[in-house]
């Protein structure tokens, strides 16, 4: 387990886990660009608040891209069905 310095909204942070150290900074970085929309949008917004915000915000990336993943995987699902049922066909 290693650790990796990180930097959000101007502060440092050292985070420890199995993941390379340039995905938690990938990560870190995505946290930070979402707490600076938040805080674009109102300045004047607490932190604790802010840190919501950017939560939900990303809450609803994920479950957009589930979503759209369970549409995908169902679409390909259907196609291999029919592909199944053409082969069948000339069998």
């Amino acid at each position: 387990m290693g650790s990796v310095e990180v930097h959000i909204l101007g502060q440092n942070y050292v985070i420890k886990g199995d993941a390379p150290s340039e995905y938690i900074k990938h990560l870190a970085d995505f946290v930070d660009e979402k707490l600076k929309e938040v805080y674009g949008n109102a300045p004047d917004i607490t932190p604790l608040k802010a840190a919501i915000l950017a939560a939900l915000n990303i809450a609803d990336e994920l479950h957009k891209v589930k979503n759209d993943y369970k549409s995908v995987s169902q679409s390909i699902k259907n196609i291999e069905d029919k592909t199944e049922s053409i082969i069948r066909l000339f069998e």
